[in-house]
Formats: structure tokens, C-alpha cells, sequence
């Protein structure tokens, strides 16, 4: 407990993990950050935390540019060093954050890509439920394009997360939020499948998790990349579609069909409604491209 309480570094990971609930991914990104800050500022000019400057800031960030790094993952960095230092700063470890005057670099606007209905329904045919692994990624398929639920959320279920008579689904989300997801009738089905024929077949005893590997244990968010990146590739489609691109996809098209853009944040999970805006851009640009089509004075 001492060495946590002497290290600044392991003080704000135990406080990523006991006091926000960041996930493992969160925490080890901003490990990264700060270590490559203090390889490159610290460690070079022989320098403590409470010695960083907002003039260190901006030549390690002129240094970040230098390096080719794109201006969303220079902001990235800078947003991960911004919580250290505020943390430092609350606990007493240094006197001041060296990020005043420090501008974040503006992001370009990037949308994000989506499957039209076609392309999902493409992806979603493929799967053999003649195979009790066929059965499991029908049903993780159709989940993730009923949901919306991140991938990471996904690999966590536990089957008792369902309730296939009403169509809904326990989540817990970033931050240990709790949410209700909705299940459609395709996806309720392809669940059923997958429970009475193919999850007997593949789970460990005594194991929990709702989708498993073909060794019975829980299945993990690297081979969920790997089930949709292999039907994808039998697709043939030419978009780079990862397990994100079903919750992108799940949004719009809600919204495409007239959903309430409050309704999407609840089912998506975000804490803010500007993080459910970005999928209106995507919606007006459809709109723009069927009104320019099909207006004769457009």
C-alpha cells in the first residue's frame, strides 16, 4: 500500500480503477500516455512531476506533431495527461497543472461508417446453424446489430442478462452503468437457437458468461474482432467493419426510421446526447442525397 501511495503513477491507476471503474482498456492507455510523457520530458531533462512547466507541455506535444502523430491521438495523449496532473493536483502531489493555456488541438469531424440494411443482412445470413459455432455467432451477430451494445459489453453477459419474453437484455456499461437493452424478434430467436442447441455444446460446466469459445470459457472481445472480421471477408464488403461498426449501424438506422435521438442515447449508453449527435450528421447526409435525387428543382 505504501509503494502505491509513494508512486504517483500506481496512486491514479488504483484510483482509475477504485473510484471511476475505468475498464482494463482505459487504464492501460493511460499508462502508455504517461509513460511515454515521462520517458520523454522527465526522464531526458532530469526533471520531477511537480517541476513540468505548460513550456515542457508544449514542446512535448510540438514533439508528438513532429513524430506524426494524427491530431485525435495527440489529443488523446494530451486528454489522458490533463486527468494525471488534475489528479496530482487534488491530492497534493504538485502545485499547480502545467496545462493552462495549453489549447487541445481541433479534431477533423470524422463519421462514422455504418452498413446499409442490405450489407447487415448480407453478414447476418452467413453463419451455418447447422454448427453449434455457426448457432453462436448467428445469435452474437444478431445481438450486436439488435443492441447497439458495445463489444466489451457483449463479451460480459451473463445468460442470466436475458429475458427472452419480454426482449430485453441487463447491460453494464462504462462506468458500471446499468442499462435495458432491447431484443428484436430475429435476435430473440437466433438466441434461442443458440441456447437450446449450440451453447450446451460449447460451455464449460459451471461457466456463466452468455457466448463462449469453442473451448467452453468466455469469449473474448479480440475474438469477437475475429468472428465478424471472417464474415466480413466472406461478404466481400469493402468497408472496414468491426464489431463497432454493428452499434454505428444500429444507430442510424434507428434514426433513419424516425427514432427519438434521447431514445438512442438511452439505448446506446451515452452519458452525453452530443456523443449521439455525430449519428444526425450521417442522417442529414442521406437526406441531402435522396432530396438531391429526387427533387426536380433540387
Amino acid at each position: 500500500m505504501g509503494n502505491v501511495q509513494n508512486n504517483p503513477v500506481m496512486a491514479f491507476r488504483a484510483y482509475l480503477q477504485i473510484e471511476k471503474n475505468a475498464s482494463p482498456h482505459t487504464i492501460a492507455a493511460y499508462q502508455r500516455d504517461i509513460a511515454a510523457f515521462r520517458e520523454a520530458v522527465l526522464q531526458r531533462q532530469d526533471l520531477d512531476w511537480d517541476e513540468v512547466t505548460p513550456w515542457h507541455v508544449r514542446a512535448y506535444l510540438a514533439h508528438l506533431h513532429e513524430s506524426g502523430y494524427s491530431r485525435r491521438t495527440v489529443a488523446r495523449k494530451l486528454s489522458a495527461l490533463r486527468a494525471f496532473f488534475r489528479f496530482l493536483h487534488r491530492e497534493g502531489r504538485v502545485a499547480h497543472t502545467p496545462f493552462e493555456g495549453v489549447a487541445t488541438p481541433k479534431l477533423e469531424k470524422r463519421l462514422p461508417v455504418f452498413l446499409d440494411e442490405d450489407e447487415i443482412a448480407r453478414l447476418l445470413a452467413l453463419p451455418d446453424p447447422a454448427h453449434p459455432l455457426g448457432l453462436r455467432d448467428r445469435a452474437l451477430l444478431e445481438t450486436l446489430y439488435a443492441t447497439g451494445m458495445r463489444v466489451s459489453e457483449l463479451c460480459a453477459l451473463d445468460v442470466t442478462a436475458l429475458d427472452l419474453s419480454v426482449g430485453t437484455v441487463l447491460v453494464y456499461g462504462k462506468g458500471a452503468k446499468e442499462r435495458y437493452v432491447l431484443l428484436g424478434s430475429h435476435a430473440i430467436e437466433a438466441l434461442r437457437r443458440y441456447l437450446r442447441d449450440g451453447r450446451p455444446k460449447l460451455a464449460a460446466p459451471g461457466e456463466t458468461r452468455l457466448f463462449v469459445n469453442w473451448r467452453g470459457g468466455p469469449l473474448s472481445t479480440r475474438s469477437v474482432r475475429r468472428i465478424v472480421a471472417k464474415y466480413v471477408e466472406q461478404a466481400a464488403l469493402t468497408k472496414r467493419v468491426s464489431p463497432h461498426t454493428f452499434r454505428h449501424s444500429f444507430a442510424t438506422h434507428l434514426l433513419n426510421a424516425g427514432a427519438d435521438l434521447r431514445a438512442v442515447q438511452e439505448l446506446l449508453g451515452h452519458a452525453s446526447i452530443s456523443s449521439t449527435q455525430v449519428y444526425t450528421h450521417v442522417t442529414r447526409q442521406r437526406l441531402r442525397r435522396v432530396y438531391d435525387d429526387a427533387h426536380p428543382r433540387a
